[in-house]
């Protein structure tokens, strides 16, 4: 028996073929949440405003453990995880730009382009490290092969 792992609310996404854009797009939609209401916490409960440091502490690991998870599921494929991260961030960006409109103030830290560009360049470099990671861990083990079969051809021939 087969177990697969997806993320909930997938399913409803089962017309998107692609899966890394798939993944992005659900990955999009958790951060987009997280963040409404990390701003709704953060402009209307004012019970929490003594622990404003923690709440935010809080919300940023949540937010950065949410935007791992393309980081996480195409480790192996670079061009995918960038895809689905970009997707994912793009989903982000739009809802960032949304709530700017709500709330003025928040364009004053950072606009929506500086958001989508830190995203964009963070999930790049991610993506192009892991590519040259892979290429240099295939090349190695090629390398490995080549010399097995080689000093294993040797040894015969010695026994001969």
């Amino acid at each position: 028996m087969e177990v697969t792992h997806q993320l909930p609310g997938i399913q409803r996404l089962s017309w998107v073929r692609n899966a890394a854009v798939r993944s992005g797009i659900i990955t999009g939609i958790y951060a987009a949440s997280l963040f409404v209401c990390w701003l709704l916490v953060a402009n209307h409960v004012s019970a929490l405003e003594p622990y404003a440091g923690i709440r935010n502490r809080i919300a940023v690991a949540a937010m950065i453990f949410l935007l791992s998870i393309p980081l996480l599921r195409f480790r192996r494929e670079p061009a995918k995880m960038f895809l689905s991260g970009l997707t994912a961030w793009t989903l982000l960006t739009l809802t960032y730009l949304a709530e700017e409109l709500h709330y003025t103030l928040l364009e004053s830290r950072m606009g929506a382009l500086h958001i989508f560009i830190l995203g964009g360049i963070s999930y790049g470099l991610v993506a192009v490290f892991q590519w040259v990671f892979l290429l240099c861990a295939r090349a190695r083990q090629q390398h490995m092969t080549q010399f097995r079969q080689s000093h294993s051809a040797g040894e015969r021939s010695q026994t001969r």
